[in-house]
Parts: C-alpha cells; structure tokens; sequence
C-alpha cells in the first residue's frame, strides 16, 4: 500500500505522536510519499522509511497513492484538495488542530482507524465540490471548492449587495458584509457560524447564506445542487473579495460568478466507528446533558 503524508506545521506536542504513526506505517510495509515541505519539517525526529518518496505537484501523486493522510485541522484537509484534484484519492483527515470536522479522526483515534484501513472496514465518503467561473477565469483551472464559496468586502466597512439568479430566475438582492454559498460539507463551516443550517453530505444541495443581512426578514436557503447559480456583485467600493475554500481573489464591482456543482467528487475515508452524525454530535455537544 502507497500513502501519501501531508501536513503544513509541527508543533513539539506533537512530536511523539508523529514518530509514532510514521513507525506504525513502515512497519507495515507501507511506501511513505511525503510531501516535501512538511517532510524537511519532520526528517529529524523519525528514523528514514524503508520505502519513502515525496510529492510537490497533484501530478506527483496521480496514479502513485492509495491513500492520502491529512495531518493537522480542517484548513489542512482544504489544502489537500489541491493536490487531490480528479484523482479520486481518499483522504483520511487526522485532526491536530482544535474542532475538526473533516479531519475527525483524533490522535488517541489514529492507531485504530489504520487498522481499520487494512482491515478493508472502511467507507469512502463521497463530498460534493462547487465549481465557479467568471468571464476572466478568475481562478484559473482550480476554480472549486470543497467548502464553500464567500464573497466579502475588501478595505472599507460599505455593504457588498451581491444580485443572486437562480437558473436565470431572480432569488434576491443581498444587502449584508457578504454572501456565501456552500456545499454540505461546507454547511458546518462560515454558513453554521452565519445562521446557516446543517446539510448532511449526501443532500445534493447547496445552501446560499448571507453574512450579516441589513434586512433582518433575509435567511439562508437550501436549493439542489443541479441548479446555476449566477451572482453579481455591486457596492460602494470598486473591488471585493471572492474566496474559495481561503484561497481569495479580488473582483471588481459588475462582476458575475457562475457557480454550479462540480462534475467529480472528493472521497474522505470514515471508519466504521466514525459517522457524520457522530462527528457533529461529539463537535456540537449535541445531547450534552448533566443528567445524562
């Protein structure tokens, strides 16, 4: 078995663990394809894999990883996706950071759930992509997003009214700090934060929330994801900001975003043990309870 490591930052905490699941892997058998930056991070502290290669590009893992582990936070996982692309490549999210909801897998988890993974007991979780495109190809050939798309203002404190069309039908005009449209997966991100609902993975919808409304009767709405969304931008200012999954471009007043449902799918590993609604119930305190 092939598995690609990824990973951004080291913090000495976790150290130990790190030598610990590298071990775990060798002595495996596993082939290790690090990638390379976060590899010059980590090479003092574990002893060289029998079978080690590293990756830079998405073209160095296609066809050449099984898998593919995300070290760190949710931001981390978002960031494989430039890697992973069409591959198909699962991801099995290993949770570093605080919340953690894509990477739901703990540090006292990880042991357990490589077992699982060589044990075949194991689903792919399939996750829906949004794909944006402008008349100047804003974001170039990587125009989609795991999470969400977030339309903001940029160096002034004016409304963004963003004009929304939903399959050439007029939805609303949006007077608020800015727009978001997100997929299920991206529902229990900024959409939750900004009163949006929570959207299981395999809903086929999209959910369109506004950051902040001036009109307080204005509310997030769930549409099917097999809907064209068009968007146009207009404000005070002459440039805003347009990100997808973090990843921000500047976009001038008039502008239109197209954005519909991307043509393929991410696979995140989920153990047998791990559920959606578990995650969300552990991450949510759902049910917490003294009397319980």
């Amino acid at each position: 078995m092939d598995i690609a490591i990824f990973g951004k930052a080291l913090a000495e905490t976790h150290e130990g663990y790190l030598k610990q699941l590298i071990n775990k892997l060798d002595d495996l058998g596993v082939k290790l394809i690090f990638y390379e930056p976060y590899y010059r991070k980590i090479e003092r502290l574990i002893t060289s894999p029998r079978r080690m290669d590293f990756f830079n590009k998405h073209s160095d893992l296609t066809g050449k990883a099984d898998f593919l582990f995300s070290i760190g936070g949710d931001g981390t996982l978002l960031d494989t996706i430039t890697f992973i692309r069409d591959s198909g490549i699962p991801i099995l999210g290993i949770n570093l950071g605080r919340l953690g909801y894509l990477s739901s897998i703990s540090q006292d988890e990880t042991m357990l759930a490589i077992d699982r993974l060589f044990e075949g007991k194991y689903q792919l979780d399939k996750r829906t992509l949004l794909k944006v495109n402008t008349k100047d190809n804003l974001f170039g050939d990587f125009n989609y997003a795991l999470n969400d798309l977030v339309i903001t203002r940029k160096d002034s404190n004016h409304l963004v009214v963003t004009h929304v069309y939903i399959d050439d039908m007029f939805l609303n005009s949006y007077w608020a700090d800015g727009l978001i449209v997100a997929t299920p997966t991206g529902s229990t991100a900024y959409s939750l934060s900004s009163g949006g609902p929570i959207l299981t993975p395999g809903s086929e919808n999209f959910v369109i929330t506004p950051i902040a409304a001036h009109n307080l009767t204005i509310r997030p709405i769930v549409i099917s994801d097999k809907s064209r969304i068009r968007i146009r931008v207009e404000g005070r200012d002459k440039n805003f900001l347009a990100s997808l999954d973090s990843r921000t471009k500047i976009i001038g007043a008039e502008n239109e975003l197209f954005v519909n449902k991307e043509e393929f799918n991410v696979n995140l590993v989920q153990i047998v043990e791990k559920t959606f609604f578990s995650t969300i119930r552990d991450k949510l305190n759902w049910g917490l309870d003294i009397r319980n």
